[in-house]
């Protein structure tokens, strides 16, 4: 046993309040006590930072960690601090006062952990200054970013091997919950002088519930989504700035607490949404890709996507800003037709080599693939990042509702068929139009009506054969042309189906009207904690004395207390400090600083 060990468990234990070292966390920490590089792969949630925290008070000296955003260091920082840790960061938004402290505490040796963005750590004086400070450990957060493969690349990670190199001899971990094989490769080669030790936990997240739903009406759809949120804190991502403020808009003329978060706002805007976010209950952000990775808010009870996002990696690491406490949270991801070529279109006009442009096709395939499957998400979602889950999880949209696949073979050839005596030129609300017998102005101009395949299809309603000519496009029996991006032709593999020598199987669910489909917008009841109604008052009082304090400490109210600690409470109801320390998350500096107030609150209830 490493003699680090069970100092790191017993300090798990005392000062972060947890049960001890995870399984999942055991054989990292193990290796990172035993002074090895790692490139550690786990879930959002599995305590990825506790992997590094710990090692750096338990073994001494310093530990630079890297880190991509401003907001994430801060709140790291925030919650060391908490605990009684001394930590630091180096950032623009530093006072001249606060970079001073920083400063003194490397001097001094006194600090341990100490968060600096790429950029700021590739500056010759910093460098200079770091090598007199006995840096023992480089940590770099969010790993992913080093790759040009990766969905969040970041160039100044490129520059980080010469960091490493000015720093040496220096320990090197590499963390991030999102990586293939190929960004894996790549991780490994740009950060490490030898192959590191390389640990992949999984990347199930049991807690989520996973669901996906073509738009019928994207705003109801949400409404009903929320209704079951209400009070819940979440993030609503959006694929413009405009839906982005058009929905901020709708939730708050509704009463939600809606926040917008986009690169259209300025800094300070920004700033304020972000804060109000991470500090306050019962927020719901309204938000692009531009905010997101480095917000360890752990109770957001749902991330809902209005639209496609690129692809699986860039989805799984939003959704992952969800039940990051462990409790459960929900996931919905809305995408239709416009999304897709969307999507297809951004790959398409892209700078990005041949090469690149190819592998971004088919992570795209694969997301829309997952959109449309007919089998448990999360099987298919593990599978994709290589690992086997042979039972069905019972928590997506598809085991939950059980679904079955029907024999579309013929309405796909009705549909191409429109296609191909049309010229292949025509989009989806002329096509429907044609099937559907609608003899619109646009019809009778080019003689469609004349034609054989009009009114072959009005025995079903308009929205059939616009979801059927989208399930097409995903299965890539039909696509369109860039001189013409609206207008349908006929794939190769279509033509099989055309022919009848393929036949095609789709999800029934997915060719439903809006009456009949609109339950697929929600899945489940409303995630709730199990307390009674005295627990739930308790609750209440809990936060809001929370609440009081963390606006007091000016930080975000899971810095005082996460809230799976307050149910906890409120379900137990500790009457002595002894009982209230044996709770997760308390710890003997929460316990100290806080407990008296709380069981006073217990107490009184």
């Amino acid at each position: 046993m490493n003699p680090f060990y069970q100092s790191a468990d017993n300090l798990v234990r005392t000062l972060f309040g947890f049960s001890g070292i995870r399984p999942a966390q055991q054989p990292v920490m193990k290796a990172v006590l035993a002074g090895a590089d790692v490139l550690a792969i786990m879930p959002t949630g599995a305590g990825k930072s506790l992997c590094y925290q710990v090692p750096a008070l338990v073994m001494g000296g310093l530990t630079v960690v890297v880190s991509p955003l401003i907001a994430l260091m801060r709140d790291q920082v925030m919650q060391m601090e908490a605990l009684g840790i001394p930590a630091a960061s180096l950032n623009s938004t530093n006072s001249a006062l606060e970079t001073d402290a920083t400063f003194a505490g490397l001097k001094s040796g006194s600090l341990r952990l100490l968060y600096v963005a790429p950029e700021r750590l590739m500056r010759p004086d910093m460098l200079a200054f770091l090598k007199q400070a006995d840096v023992q450990r480089l940590v770099v957060d969010e790993a992913h970013c080093v790759s040009q493969w990766g969905h969040d690349f970041r160039p100044d990670y490129l520059h980080l091997e010469r960091v490493r190199d000015e720093l040496s001899p220096v320990q090197v971990l590499a963390f991030t919950a999102t990586a293939d094989q190929t960004t894996q490769s790549e991780i490994a080669t740009k950060l490490f002088k030898q192959t590191p030790e390389i640990f992949i936990h999984g990347f199930d997240r049991p807690n989520l519930t996973l669901a996906m739903s073509p738009k019928n009406n994207l705003k109801s759809q949400i409404l009903h989504f929320l209704n079951h949120h209400k009070g819940d804190s979440g993030i609503i991502y959006c694929t413009s700035r405009k839906m982005t403020n058009s929905l901020t808009e709708l939730l708050s003329n509704k009463g939600y607490n809606a926040l917008s978060y986009h690169a259209g706002l300025s800094a300070e805007d920004r700033e304020e949404a972000q804060t109000r976010f991470l500090r306050q209950d019962g927020q719901v952000m309204v938000a692009t890709i531009a905010f997101g990775m480095g917000i360890d808010k752990p109770d957001v009870r749902f991330v809902l996507h209005a639209g496609l996002p690129k692809n699986i990696e860039s989805w799984y690491q939003e959704i992952g800003r969800a039940g990051r406490d462990g409790l459960p949270a929900d996931t919905l991801t809305l995408y239709g037709l416009d999304d897709i070529r969307l999507r297809r279109r951004q790959i398409t006009e892209s700078d990005a080599s041949a090469e690149r442009k190819q592998m971004d096709y088919r992570r795209l395939d694969a997301l829309l693939s997952l959109c449309e499957q007919a089998r448990c998400r999360r099987q298919d979602l593990l599978a994709y990042f290589g690992e086997n889950s042979p039972d069905s999880c019972g928590n997506c949209d598809l085991c939950l509702m059980g679904v079955k696949e029907t024999d579309a073979s013929i309405d796909a050839q009705k549909a191409m068929s429109a296609i191909a005596r049309t010229g292949q030129v025509f989009g989806t609300t002329h096509l429907v139009s044609l099937l559907t017998g609608q003899k619109t102005d646009a019809m009778v101009r080019h003689g469609h009506e004349k034609l054989p395949t009009f009114g072959v299809g009005q025995d079903r309603p308009a929205q059939h054969w616009r979801f059927l000519f989208r399930a097409l496009y995903i299965k890539g029996l039909i696509d369109s042309r860039a001189d013409r991006p609206s207008g349908w032709f006929i794939t190769e593999r279509g033509r099989t189906v055309l022919r009848g020598d393929e036949s095609l199987m789709i999800r029934a669910d997915l060719m439903r009207p809006p009456a009949a489909a609109s339950h697929s917008s929600r899945t489940r009841p409303s995630i709730s904690i199990k307390l009674s109604e005295e627990g739930e008052r308790l609750l209440t009082s809990l936060k809001a004395l929370r609440r009081t304090l963390a606006e007091d400490a000016g930080c975000p109210a899971y810095v005082i207390f996460p809230d799976r600690t307050l149910i906890e409470m409120a379900e137990h109801r500790p009457s002595t400090l002894s009982q209230m320390g044996e709770l997760h998350g308390v710890g003997e500096t929460r316990l100290l600083r806080h407990g008296k107030l709380f069981l006073d609150v217990v107490s009184g209830s």
